[in-house]
């Protein structure tokens, strides 16, 4: 098998330690590579590697700094197909979704901020008695800890943002899906990024990102990931006043109106229930219906729902893969076990799955939908984070604005009505960071991202994430 390596001071290296663990491609239950188990002693070589590129990587002008992302952006392109593969084998989504969406996003998060960077500006004030003008400067080495579920489309999120204000960073992929932060670290070899100024650092929290989090060399922290580890960060991190930037999770709503356009209505909700598995954290999980379509709602919802086809990845026709790993699929499992033991009516889910010979090992699951449990049961009030939605009937505008907002978690919530009065009214009054209407991961990345409760701190995107990895400095000059 492949060994996954390291990459620190613009080299590819093996792990100190010389420890590898295998790399399991979860749609056949096997192991097709091993990825580092690094230490200490990879984390303060690769901090010493960042410390000495800072100093010339934050001097570099904005466009010398852009065009190396562009390089970056436009190689991860044209790599479209391998690296659609391996995101597909690492994670067990479909390769139909890895090649349409998670690799193109990753080069426009990399373009994005390329061009983004150039438009950075910065204020100033004059009056009678001086002028003042604000500079934004980086911070220094940072670090970024990315999830598993869209590994590359998240990991350059928080990279691009980084190194285009002008930081070096030490990041961690997750260990369950490091395949292509391993060939993105190829691609950086081979548009010639400056040695040091991108480390990426592989192995599990416990060791790794346990050593970014608690360095206070490092500058700030970007992670992506459970509530319970960002609470952690935050914990740590508050002594030392250090920037943080958490996006957590989700268990997000959806608010269906009988004005709304149905039959799109339909067709969007079950995509966005159920794409990449469910594991998303913008993916909706409690859809309330208003109670006069809410009978002709569920008969249509599903139906599409049983139409979707769970199987091989690499099948064309595949609308879902296999779950991350034998232990989130028992995790998901756990939770429709509760939505039976709590009163639950099983609407879809126990059908079969029809599965290839290499397949029978993979961790498939079929979309689960359930009705008839409580707003305040288990399933409803905490993150499943795969394919198990609840339907609920409400009556009054009054009503659905309360099962929305009656959650710990606030990052999205989608709106299903042509009352565009109505939809202002209640977007204004939804305790989340995103509000879609009529539409659902529809994202233009100048807009700021993150949620609000237990769904995080901050907001990542467009100038927010050049703020976010820059210090604000005022300079007085007087007349």
């Amino acid at each position: 098998m492949e060994k996954i390596l390291n990459y620190i001071n613009g080299e590819l290296i093996a792990p100190k330690g010389g420890e590898f663990r295998e790399n399991i491609n979860p749609a056949i239950g096997k192991p097709f590579s091993l990825v580092p188990e690094s230490n200490r002693d990879d984390f303060n070589l690769a901090l010493k590697s960042a410390q000495a590129a800072y100093p010339i990587w934050s001097k570099l002008s904005n466009e010398e700094r852009s065009d190396y992302l562009l390089a970056i952006a436009n190689l991860i392109a044209d790599k479209l197909d391998e690296l659609a593969l391996a995101e597909s084998t690492d994670t067990g989504k479909p390769l139909s979704l890895a090649k349409r969406v998670d690799i193109p996003r990753a080069s426009k998060n990399f373009k994005f901020f390329a061009q983004a960077i150039t438009q950075f500006g910065s204020e100033s004030y004059s009056n009678t008695e001086s002028i003042n003008y604000t500079l934004r400067q980086p911070l220094g080495v940072v670090g970024c800890i990315s999830p598993w579920n869209l590994p590359l489309y998240l990991f350059s999120w928080k990279i691009a943002p980084a190194l285009a204000a002008g930081n070096c960073v030490i990041a961690k992929p997750s260990e369950l899906t490091p395949y292509t932060a391993f060939l993105l670290s190829k691609i950086c070899i081979e548009i010639g990024l400056p040695a040091g100024v991108l480390n990426i650092v592989h192995g599990t929290g416990a060791s790794i990102g346990n050593e970014i989090v608690t360095s206070e060399a490092v500058k700030a922290i970007s992670f992506t990931g459970g509530t319970v580890t960002g609470k952690k960060i935050a914990e740590i991190s508050a002594p030392m006043l250090r920037k943080i930037s958490l996006e957590l999770g989700g268990k997000n709503a959806a608010l269906v109106f009988n004005d709304c356009d149905f039959d799109k209505t339909v067709d969007d909700l079950v995509r966005a229930s159920f794409t990449n598995q469910g594991e998303i954290c913008l993916c909706a999980s409690r859809i309330y219906i208003q109670e006069d379509i809410y009978e002709e709602f569920k008969t249509a919802f599903v139906e599409r729902v049983k139409r979707l086809k769970v199987g091989d990845p690499r099948n064309a026709s595949t609308n879902m893969g296999a779950l991350i790993s034998k232990d989130h699929l028992e995790k998901v499992k756990a939770f429709i076990s509760a939505a039976h033991h709590e009163g639950g009516k099983l609407l879809c889910g126990n059908e079969s799955i029809e599965l290839k010979t290499q397949n029978e090992a993979g961790y498939y699951l079929r979309p689960h939908v359930f009705e008839g449990l409580s707003n305040s049961c288990k399933v409803n009030q905490q993150e499943v984070f795969g394919p198990l939605v609840t339907l609920q009937k409400f009556k009054s505008q009054e009503e659905g604005l309360s099962l929305v907002n009656d959650s710990s978690y606030g990052l999205a919530t989608t709106l299903w009505t042509n009352d565009i009065s109505k939809a202002h009214s209640l977007a204004a009054n939804i305790e989340s960071g995103i509000v879609w209407i009529n539409c659902w991961m529809n994202r233009d990345l100048r807009t700021p991202f993150g949620g609000t409760k237990n769904s995080g701190l901050g907001r990542e995107g467009g100038f927010d994430a050049l703020k976010f990895f820059t210090e604000q400095k005022n300079v007085c000059l007087a007349h």
